[in-house]
């Protein structure tokens, strides 16, 4: 079964919403947890699954879960959700992704980040100067690597002569970011091929759609209409009650001015309808999560592919 679906159309274009399924919590060890969730994605014909920069936390790490996913299917796509780019050698992670996508291609997307999602990982990525300047700077060189023959790149925080990945993509990646803050939203306008949120209302997701496209328009390029993505949470049914108040507990603390019921859907009817609401604002690419630690991968994705794909519109 296909994770996609033809919504309203949106402008002068019909969009279709994907739907894939972000790696999550897990009562068991990461390695078969891992397993369980892409075998069960796979069978299903689920569109993607998507795997986080976890270092802290008792995760599968996401370039090497990625590239064993890709090698384990046939149909399924692969993401990061999200690497953290910052700390990392930008020419390292060119060449893994380029040999990823020629060893699965059109299955590999890769969605950056600026910072760990904890304060217990941030010393993890030392950068050797501005986190921002950083970033970007590492993003550039990325890019290049990806599209260029040979890179000769002497910037503020990364020398390349003669730098050469290979082999390199045929149709070139598509290079995703994340961020919410206003900053980092002209930045996916000015430098990436679309935008991934996190902890994010539709309203926010509509208005923050709005900003990256002026700024790309600003900077002369354009995001593709349909990259436009989200996060969502989502508490299956059978929840308990501690580890629903623990989910909301934690989006509260990433976002204290939101109501946590905004951020993680209760339900699958609750699901359905955050989908409908984003679609409603211009975002079409999702990543549900379980926002607890589900009984059994099996069960969660039976009931997805029940309820989430395809949406009826």
């Amino acid at each position: 079964m296909s994770a996609a679906t033809e919504v309203a159309p949106l402008g002068d274009a019909t969009m279709k919403v994907r739907i894939g399924i972000g790696a999550g919590p897990s009562r068991r060890d990461p390695a078969g947890a891992t397993l369980e969730l892409v075998d069960g994605c796979e069978e299903r014909g689920i569109d993607s699954v998507w795997f986080p920069d976890r270092v802290a936390a008792p995760t599968v790490e996401p370039i090497v879960a990625m590239a064993w996913a890709a090698a384990r299917t046939t149909s399924l796509k692969v993401g990061s959700g999200v690497v953290v780019l910052p700390g990392r050698n930008p020419a390292v992670v060119a060449a893994q992704l380029a040999s990823l996508a020629a060893l699965a291609p059109r299955r590999v997307l890769p969605v950056f980040g600026l910072r760990p999602a904890t304060a217990a990982e941030r010393t993890v990525y030392p950068v050797p100067g501005p986190r921002v300047a950083v970033f970007e700077e590492a993003l550039m060189v990325v890019r290049r690597l990806l599209t260029e023959e040979s890179v000769t790149f002497h910037g503020e925080f990364f020398t390349l002569d003669d730098a050469v990945v290979e082999p390199r993509p045929e149709r070139p990646l598509d290079l995703w970011l994340g961020g919410l803050v206003p900053a980092a939203l002209r930045r996916v306008g000015r430098l990436a091929d679309g935008w991934l949120a996190s902890f994010v209302t539709p309203a926010e997701a509509g208005a923050a759609r709005a900003t990256i496209a002026a700024a790309a328009d600003e900077a002369g390029r354009a995001v593709e209409d349909d990259h436009y993505g989200t996060n969502l949470l989502v508490l299956p049914p059978g929840t308990s009650a501690e580890d629903a108040d623990r989910a909301r507990a934690s989006s509260a603390h990433r976002r204290p001015e939101v109501d946590p019921r905004d951020l993680v859907a209760d339900g699958w009817d609750a699901a359905r309808d955050q989908v409908r609401r984003f679609v409603d604002e211009g975002i079409t690419k999702f990543v549900v999560r379980p926002a607890a630690a589900p009984a059994s991968w099996p069960g969660f994705l039976d009931e997805f592919a029940e309820h989430l794909v395809p949406l009826e519109t």
